[in-house]
C-alpha cells in the first residue's frame, strides 16, 4: 500500500481532518460532554468577549463559528499550492509551505474550542494555535538571512512549539516566567521584517531597537517599559533576529502584500479592544460580534502574508 502522507495529499488531508473535527466537536458539543462545568453559572451573561454564554451546542456561538474563516483561508491556500509549479520557496508545496498552510486552519480549532467550551484546555488550545502562528514568520525571515538548513528551521519550530505547549499548560499566561511568546513574537516579526528589507553589520543591532516602535503601536512605551523592566525583562529577545541573521538576504520582497496584510491586523486588533462587556459598543446579543470581525479580519491578514512572502525574487 502506498504511503498517503505524502506531500501531495497536504490538502486532501487537512481536508479531512478538518471535516472530522468539525463533525466530531459538534456532536461533542451537542451532547455538552465538553462544555466547562464551571461556565455554567455564566450561562446567559457576557463573555469576556462581549457575546452572550449560552446553554446551546456551542458557548459562544457566533465567536465559534466566524473561526471558520481561517479553516477556509488555509484549505485554500493548500489546495492553491497543490496546483501550482514552484517559483520560490513559499510556493509549491514544501515542508515550509505546507506547515503555513496547516497552521492557518488550524488557527480555527484551536480558536472554536475555548469559545466553544470556554473551559481552561480550549483556552490552551487557542494560545497554541496562535504561537503555532505567529511562530512561524520570523523564524523564516531568520532562516533567509541564516545558514540554516529547512530541516534546522523545523527543528528549532517544533522545539519552540512543544516548550510552549507545555509550559503553557503548567503554568498558564506567562508561562511561569512573565513571558508572552505571542506579543513578543509579533515584535520579532516586525523586527525580522524590518532586516531582510535593511540587512547590514550595523543594522543587525539598531533592529533591536524596531522591538519598541512595535510596542508603541500596542500602547506600551518605552518609560513604561523600563519604569517596570522586571515586567518587561523579555525586550531581550527584540536583539534575537540581529543575532541570528548573520548573512544578507539573497532576494527581496514586495511589500504591498505585507502592509495590507498588517493594516488588516491592526484593523481587526482595535475592533478587538471593543468586543469586552465594558464596551460602549457591546451588544451580547447582536448577530455581528466584534470578537467574530476579529477572527474574520485575522484570517484575511493570514492570506495576504502568505502573498507578501511569494512575492520574493532572488536578486
Amino acid at each position: 500500500m502506498n504511503n498517503i502522507f505524502v506531500k501531495e495529499n497536504a490538502f486532501n488531508i487537512t481536508l479531512i481532518a478538518s471535516i472530522a473535527f468539525l463533525v466530531i466537536f459538534s456532536l461533542l458539543s451537542y451532547f455538552q460532554l465538553i462544555q466547562s462545568i464551571d461556565a455554567i453559572g455564566l450561562i446567559g451573561e457576557a463573555s469576556r468577549w462581549c457575546e452572550r454564554v449560552s446553554g446551546g451546542i456551542f458557548r459562544e456561538p457566533i465567536n465559534t463559528l466566524t473561526n471558520l474563516g481561517f479553516m477556509f483561508v488555509g484549505l485554500y491556500i493548500l489546495f492553491k499550492l497543490t496546483n501550482e509549479t514552484s517559483f520560490n520557496e513559499f510556493s509549491g508545496l514544501n515542508k515550509i509551505t505546507i506547515l503555513y498552510g496547516v497552521t492557518v486552519v488550524y488557527l480555527g480549532p484551536g480558536s472554536m474550542m475555548m469559545h466553544g467550551t470556554n473551559s481552561e484546555w480550549g483556552g490552551w488550545a487557542d494560545n497554541l494555535s496562535m504561537v503555532m502562528y505567529i511562530t512561524i514568520p520570523w523564524l523564516y525571515n531568520c532562516y533567509k538571512m541564516s545558514n540554516w538548513s529547512v530541516n534546522t528551521l523545523m527543528k528549532i519550530y517544533f522545539f519552540i512549539i512543544l516548550v510552549y505547549a507545555i509550559m503553557r499548560g503548567l503554568f498558564g499566561d506567562g508561562m511561569g516566567i512573565g513571558l508572552n511568546l505571542f506579543g513578543v513574537s509579533i515584535g520579532l516579526w516586525v523586527i525580522s521584517e524590518f532586516l531582510y528589507k535593511f540587512w547590514s553589520p550595523h543594522m543587525r543591532f539598531i533592529s533591536g531597537f524596531v522591538g519598541f516602535l512595535v510596542l508603541m503601536l500596542f500602547g506600551t512605551f518605552p518609560m513604561e517599559v523600563f519604569e517596570n523592566i522586571n515586567d518587561y525583562w523579555w525586550i531581550v529577545f527584540f536583539w534575537l533576529p540581529g543575532l541570528l541573521a548573520n548573512k544578507s538576504p539573497e532576494g527581496y520582497r514586495t511589500y504591498r502584500w505585507y502592509f495590507a496584510g498588517m493594516i488588516a491586523y491592526m484593523s481587526a486588533f482595535a475592533i478587538w479592544l471593543t468586543g469586552v462587556p465594558d464596551s460602549e459598543t457591546c451588544n451580547p446579543d447582536g448577530l455581528f460580534q466584534a470578537h467574530g470581525i476579529w477572527h474574520l479580519l485575522t484570517a484575511l491578514s493570514t492570506i495576504l502574508f502568505f502573498y507578501h512572502y511569494r512575492s520574493e525574487k532572488l536578486f
